[in-house]
């Protein structure tokens, strides 16, 4: 039983340490319809192999309901495609900037900046979707 405590505890962490982080914008930032802002996607390095496959952006309203959660709805899409992060400053982990555009149509009020990241994780590439999200305010 121990043994099966313990394996687990260790792949948990693994997968843990494999997980992406919005670190921009940041929560309760103020975007302006039409305009650009840049999305970063930090992933922390980590002792385990892991290849990138793909991430998803996307921005959903919470004005007039609540926001669903980014594993049911992305919302509108702002980018589809790669994630290579790299090391730029010593104090963060490798990370990558997405510069997407609100839409001008979007409505005013709190909304979803969505993250979907997908990557293979270890030896024996292991298939690992994670979902995102950062509460903002669109103006």
């Amino acid at each position: 039983m121990m043994n099966i405590i313990f394996t687990v505890m260790i792949l948990v962490g693994i997968v843990r340490a494999q997980n992406a982080e919005i670190g921009l914008p940041t929560v309760d930032q103020q975007l302006s319809k039409g305009t650009d802002v840049i999305v970063q996607i930090q992933r922390p390095n980590t002792l385990t192999g892991s290849t990138e496959m793909a991430l998803a952006i996307g921005i959903s309203s919470c004005s007039a309901q609540e926001c669903l959660s980014p594993v049911e709805s992305m919302g509108e899409i702002l980018y589809l495609g790669s994630f290579d992060p790299e090391y730029h400053e010593d104090s963060l982990p490798p990370y990558q900037n997405f510069t997407v555009t609100v839409p001008s149509d979007f409505a005013v009020g709190d909304a979803h900046i969505n993250v979907a990241h997908a990557t293979l994780v270890g030896a024996s590439e292991a298939p690992l979707l994670q979902t995102l999200n950062r509460t903002v305010v669109v103006a």
